[in-house]
């Protein structure tokens, strides 16, 4: 399964019946992928190809803090807590990595008001975050999900013996995809990806680095950290390298500060 997809799904999980799917992001880049590399089944490309994702209900978590772009529909002034957020993850990271607002990416994109933009939130650092230096803008995407949304997903927990590196099937191999036993039973994977298709919606998305830290309860953390985009609800140039370095991910995710409390 396209692991942006995953995150995506995750971000948009539980909704009603919004009145546009939040897949638009990124469904036709990930049918386009596909066809390109021959890495999907028919099912999966029916799937994406029916809008799979869906806008969050109301009521969930905060608001994120959109940025204030033209093209972005309405914004709203950050909540305390997305603040907050960004505020703790900028004190885990060092000061070169650039300034850092937590944003939605379905109002920067699909103009989505934040009540549509709204999510549920299992770690208490899981968000969309906007990274801004040199000019540039770029995007970090970090969510968990528990064992039990993984096998909704999947139909079985997450196994941190499952080698990700290791083509399985038709699906795409992953680029300088490293492999990484952790203590305590968790396995760290990262690859790259070029990301070099465009979506339907006038978006086209830089390259990045994807990770996912596979623990012994079957739950697992998702993250990307991608140069940015170009196009609709764009907020300025790709950066020149991810925001955040495979060391710097490897830190973060392994830290226990992204874990739940209690």
């Amino acid at each position: 399964m396209n692991d942006v997809r995953e995150l995506l799904d995750r971000a948009a999980g539980g909704a009603g019946q919004p009145a546009f799917s939040a897949g638009a992001v990124y469904a036709k880049a990930a049918r386009i992928r596909r066809r390109r590399r021959a890495a999907a089944s028919a099912a999966v490309l029916a799937v994406v190809a029916a809008g799979a994702f869906t806008l969050p209900r109301t009521g969930g978590d905060e608001d994120p803090a959109p940025a204030s772009v033209a093209s972005a529909g309405p914004s709203a002034s950050p909540s305390a807590a997305a603040a907050d957020r960004a505020g703790r993850l900028a004190a885990l990271l060092p000061p070169d990595v650039g300034e850092i607002e937590e944003v939605s990416l379905l109002a920067l994109i699909k103009g989505a008001t934040p009540e549509q933009a709204r999510t549920d939130r299992l770690g208490p650092l899981d968000g969309q975050y906007a990274f801004r230096r040199d000019g540039g803008v770029g995007y970090l995407v970090l969510t968990l999900e528990d064992r039990e949304a993984v096998e909704r997903k999947t139909g079985r927990p997450a196994d941190p013996d499952e080698d990700l590196c290791v083509r399985v099937g038709q699906e795409p191999s992953r680029t300088d995809c490293e492999r990484e036993a952790l203590p305590g039973g968790r396995a760290l994977t990262t690859w790259r990806d070029t990301m070099d298709v465009g979506g339907d919606d006038g978006v086209g998305w830089g390259p990045e680095l994807a990770g996912r830290l596979v623990q012994p309860d079957g739950s697992q953390f998702l993250v990307r950290s991608s140069t940015g985009f170009e196009g609709t609800g764009t907020q300025g140039p790709l950066l020149l390298e991810p925001p955040l370095s495979r060391a710097q991910l490897k830190e973060l995710l392994t830290g226990p500060e992204v874990q739940p409390k209690g």
